[in-house]
């Protein structure tokens, strides 16, 4: 006869189990990313798709992961491709979106992940990040909610004023260093390198950041330092987010610890800021219908480049530079001008 359960007490044995279970997945997650081949390209993709499946497991369903993805925001401004985006496209929608090509507006993205192998140049990682850095939400907004029309300019939420992604690096190199942006922010908020040898992940988050309400600050109100008086914000200074940490110090469950430090954060940003559908409907007029001035200002300064490069070249060549340089500059110019002006047409 079995005994019977009091479920006034902790089941130990199912705690411990699920443990397990996730220091499984880790170690099969992995294995699977450590696996080797000739193909560098074909084997990029393959490891894109693992990472992929990870932050599925972790996610909720709230949110969709899309691949490929660049982000955009209402000043025109476009980020590198992304490898990875977690967005809630529950209310905001795709600005661009054709097969594989996607542009996701900046507003719904809480997390833009770059994926690595072993090959990490460091300028080009800056680059990746300050490309997403760059991009700004905009509170201009029209909404009903449940008592009246929200209107952002007016009453902006004063517990989201501009929110900004986590930037996350998921790589197989043990040697990356997370230097700094241009602003002093981290080029990453985390670094999850996958590591052969102890078949584990090894999470890196910005200590910088100093507690929740710091987090907080840095993904709901970009550039500055504070938020209003009546938020409630200021019991966030009392928790870590490293005392969300599974396991010991020196060995974590680290696919656990993921979860639970990543989705308090989702958390923090909750929802994304609403749609400024306005603010894009005039960055499209405004690029499109003034769009000859800029267009022809990208090929002068296009033209210039080529063309004092060329003509250096073939006036070093000749030896001595001749008394109709400037007329062989004129030329020049002209012809690659005339390339460029039916590139851009």
């Amino acid at each position: 006869m079995s005994k019977a359960r009091n479920f006034q007490l902790p089941d130990k044995k199912t705690i411990r189990n699920i443990v397990k279970n996730y220091v499984q997945n880790e170690k099969v997650l992995v294995n699977q990313l450590c696996f080797q081949t000739s193909h560098g390209p074909t084997i990029g993709g393959f490891r894109e798709d693992i990472w992929r499946e990870m932050f599925k497991q972790i996610v909720p369903k709230k949110f969709v992961i899309e691949q490929s993805v660049f982000i955009i925001d209402s000043g025109g401004r476009v980020s590198n491709e992304v490898d990875l985006a977690i967005f809630d496209e529950t209310y905001t929608p795709y600005i661009f979106r054709y097969g594989r090509l996607k542009f996701t507006p900046i507003e719904a993205v809480a997390v833009a992940i770059e994926c690595k192998s072993t090959s990490l140049e460091q300028e080009k990682l800056k680059n990746w990040a300050e490309s997403v850095a760059a991009l700004k939400t905009v509170s201009n907004s029209y909404t009903r909610i449940y008592n009246e029309i929200s209107v952002s300019e007016d009453k902006p939420a004063p517990t989201q004023s501009a929110t900004r992604p986590l930037r996350i690096l998921c790589c197989l190199n043990e040697n990356v260093i997370n230097t700094e942006l241009d602003s002093g922010d981290k080029l990453f908020d985390f670094v999850i390198r996958a590591t052969a040898k102890s078949h584990r992940l090894k999470i890196e988050i910005d200590e910088s950041k100093k507690n929740l309400r710091d987090w907080y600050l840095a993904l709901n109100h970009v550039g500055k330092e504070s938020d209003g008086e009546n938020t409630g914000s200021k019991k966030l200074e009392y928790i870590n987010l490293n005392t969300y940490q599974v396991g010991l110090q020196e060995k974590p469950v680290s696919l656990l610890t993921l979860n639970l430090m990543l989705n308090q954060l989702l958390m923090l940003i909750n929802n994304p800021m609403l749609f400024p559908h306005k603010a894009y409907a005039k960055m499209f007029n405004d690029y499109e219908i003034g769009g000859k001035t800029e267009t022809f200002w990208r090929i002068g300064l296009y033209v210039f480049g080529k063309v004092w490069k060329r003509w250096r070249i073939k006036a070093d060549k000749g030896g001595v530079r001749q008394t109709n340089s400037f007329f062989t500059f004129k030329c020049y110019t002209a012809r690659i001008f005339s390339n460029a002006a039916g590139v851009y047409h």
